[in-house]
């Protein structure tokens, strides 16, 4: 990720207004479509970041380049009443949000828009610079939310995904969750095994390639 100087950390707050507030609200968007007015009657259904934005999660983004805001609640029984997918899509919506908003950021570098301009400015970033880090950061939250453990949005999608057959063990499992996100998250890390960058990193550079070119 980039050096945290004062212009970066302009950027990273921009950016977690933006790509989080994005996310969640296309959680709560898919949800209301599909008939659950949860999100609405919790007050997620806007574009207002402080309905979304979490303390704690918000910091990490800002020290170390991820994080997270708070989780929209939806009630998954109404949704499964409307369809059987329903909960996999309102899951996997806020990841999808981030490749567009990524997608879109990509575009004025790939067409020669923005020009490379050096260094970061001192104060703020450069377009540049900008540009950069908004593709990296929204492009690591899509994948991070995509890893398939509990509470990430991946787990919803790969409960859709897996036979029924798989389900009994499925939910056995679903409990520890937390606790192996914590694991490979901060003490694999500890122990020299960095399994997230090991992931994210080619995916990051093929997706940041195919858009940028």
């Amino acid at each position: 990720m980039f050096n945290l100087t004062l212009a970066s950390l302009t950027s990273r707050i921009i950016i977690l207004v933006i790509a989080f507030t994005g996310h969640e609200f296309s959680h709560a968007f898919v949800a209301n479509a599909f008939g659950d007015n949860t999100p609405r009657m919790n007050g997620r259904l806007t574009l207002n970041p402080l309905a979304h934005l979490d303390v704690m999660g918000s910091l990490l983004l800002l020290v170390a380049g991820f994080g997270w805001a708070k989780p929209v609640p939806i009630n998954p029984y109404v949704l499964r009443q409307r369809s059987r997918s329903a909960v996999m899509w309102v899951s996997l919506a806020g990841p999808l949000a981030n490749l567009v908003l990524a997608f879109l950021a990509a575009m004025p570098l790939r067409f020669g828009l923005v020009q490379y301009t050096g260094a970061q400015g001192a104060i703020l970033p450069t377009p540049f610079y900008f540009l950069l880090e908004f593709i990296v950061i929204n492009l690591s939250l899509m994948i991070f939310n995509l890893i398939p453990v509990s509470p990430l949005d991946g787990e919803k999608v790969l409960e859709y995904l897996l036979p029924a057959s798989a389900l009994p063990t499925f939910e056995r499992i679903r409990p520890y969750g937390p606790l192996v996100l914590l694991v490979i998250v901060f003490a694999l890390p500890y122990l020299g095994i960095n399994l997230i960058s090991l992931i994210m990193t080619p995916i990051i550079r093929g997706l940041f390639q195919l858009f940028v070119g």
